[in-house]
């Protein structure tokens, strides 16, 4: 968010948690993207706060509960206030549960594959409407297509997206594999090492197609220990990530931090060609840059 929509959503949070009879003194940002995440202070919970256009939030809200209703590895709404989506000054705010995080917080890549193979059992469980995997990538490609939209993307740069997006959405969808309701982005910024386990946040991006599409967002020894998977179906969802990720990060409007310099290290991993990083990869050589 732009500093001044991050002063009033920061507000939003405040007075929603203090209308609910929360206490408030302090509130520390977590994380600032296209949504706000806030710890409010001594409360203690977690205030994600988007603006009000930002339609998905109630969609998530019902996900995490039916969710962690069937034994998810999901972080929990708080149980003090109503399970529901807040309104305030133009944004909408959720109010989630603070987890103490674990004395060790790297994620041992058995326990990392184990939670996410409970989190997509958990999710075949469920019935609900959701984009499809292409559904996300013809909206990446909307964005590389268009150079008012992406405009300090070069040419060449353009085209590669293009070809890459386009090439590889077809090879996904023509293997005919198996489908499910997807975390969409369960990769290690989305998942809490927690004192009671791991715990995935973030359902926003849900999605559906196969599970390989999830396993391309994790680290390679992540992916290795989930059994049964498609190693070549893996493969070519990375590169789709990978592309899918460069496009938002060129994008006009993206706030991510350091976007162009996370754009530029995804286009040079796309060129190097196979065998193809996984994105935690990629992302660990901005500092190279």
């Amino acid at each position: 968010m732009q500093p001044s929509d991050n002063r009033r959503a920061l507000a939003a949070a405040v007075s929603t948690a203090t209308a609910l009879d929360l206490t408030v003194d302090d509130a520390i940002v977590l994380h600032d993207s296209n949504r706000l995440t806030v710890r409010l202070l001594p409360c203690d919970v977690v205030a994600q706060v988007a603006p009000a256009a930002h339609q998905v939030a109630q969609f998530e809200v019902e996900l995490a509960q039916r969710l962690a209703e069937a034994g998810s590895p999901v972080a929990a709404l708080d149980p003090r206030v109503q399970p529901r989506v807040y309104q305030r000054a133009g944004f909408v705010v959720t109010i989630w549960t603070y987890y103490k995080p674990a004395t060790r917080r790297e994620f041992a890549p058995a326990d990392y594959a184990s939670a996410l193979r409970r989190l997509h059992a958990g999710m075949r469980t469920l019935d609900v409407r959701t984009p499809h995997v292409t559904d996300r990538v013809a909206e990446a490609q909307q964005l590389v297509e268009n150079s008012s939209l992406t405009p300090k993307l070069a040419g060449a740069d353009r085209e590669l997206l293009i070809d890459t997006l386009r090439s590889r959405r077809h090879s996904i969808v023509g293997r005919g594999a198996a489908e499910q309701l997807l975390h969409g982005e369960p990769h290690p910024g989305n998942l809490l090492s927690t004192e009671t386990g791991l715990l995935f946040v973030d359902l926003e991006t849900c999605c559906r197609g196969p599970v390989e599409f999830d396993l391309a967002h994790v680290p390679e020894d992540v992916s290795e220990c989930y059994a049964n998977a498609d190693e070549e179906l893996v493969s070519d969802c990375r590169v789709l990530v990978l592309a899918m990720v460069a496009a938002w990060r060129w994008d006009a409007g993206d706030q991510f931090p350091n976007g162009q310099r996370a754009g530029h290290a995804l286009l040079a991993a796309l060129r190097e060609g196979p065998p193809w990083p996984a994105l935690d990869a990629v992302m660990s050589r901005l500092d190279g840059l």
